[in-house]
């Protein structure tokens, strides 16, 4: 049974997420503060965690950077924040999906049954991208440049083996966030722009004049070998 753990300072939501997910034969967990999330997550390792942002004890940034440091679960969260730089931290954090309050409940479990397809995903073949100074096991996830190496999130894996997959070929936006995120994905091109900024960060040896990961803007993206 996978379960999926709930937080949020509102008990009358939690009390709606925990009814809805155990009628779809979820098992439930929930935790109203971010000091309980985080005892609650060490003890039961969920398979996904439902984090709200505005908690009364710790932010859920500073929750979400606590179980990253833990476990790459995959990870939604909840916010009535709409302010841009809130969901760029969450997803800089290494967050899988971020959901607006409010929200409707389809959407939400559509969004989170994508979460947990990705968690699983392996890779269909054995691929190792090399370049004058990169070397990327794919399947592995060993990733250095100019020898050293380099860490990359689970999100940043995904994209970068989609980008990969066809190399030079021009990827539209749309369809790059529905192969890394899901079928209900293709105008949230704020996290490819996080996800490629943090990947150019990490690989490109001048990120702000990259030369492998390419971007027509307005258009898609590209991997340049």
């Amino acid at each position: 049974m996978t379960t999926v753990l709930a937080v949020d300072d509102d008990a009358s939501l939690l009390d709606t997420l925990e009814l809805n997910l155990q009628a779809r034969g979820y098992r439930v967990l929930t935790a109203g503060d971010g000091h309980t999330a985080i005892t609650i997550f060490r003890e039961n390792r969920p398979d996904l965690l439902l984090l709200d942002l505005g908690l009364p004890d710790l932010d859920g940034v500073a929750v979400l950077s606590r179980v990253r440091a833990l476990s790459a679960v995959p990870v939604v969260v909840l916010s009535a924040r709409h302010d841009s730089d809130d969901k760029v931290a969450a997803l800089d954090l290494g967050a899988d999906d971020y959901v607006t309050k409010p929200f409707g409940m389809e959407e939400l479990l559509a969004r989170l049954r994508a979460a947990l397809r990705r968690g699983t995903d392996q890779p269909e073949e054995h691929r190792i991208v090399r370049t004058d100074s990169l070397i990327i096991d794919l399947d592995a996830r060993l990733a250095h440049r100019d020898g050293e190496a380099v860490h990359l999130t689970p999100t940043e894996w995904r994209l970068l083996s989609a980008l990969t997959r066809r190399p030079g070929t021009l990827i539209r936006q749309a369809d790059l966030l529905r192969e890394v995120w899901g079928p209900t994905y293709g105008r949230e091109s704020n996290y490819l722009r996080v996800y490629l900024a943090q990947l150019r960060r990490k690989l490109e040896q001048e990120p702000g004049r990259p030369r492998h990961l390419i971007t027509e803007p307005g258009v898609g993206h590209r991997f340049v070998p």
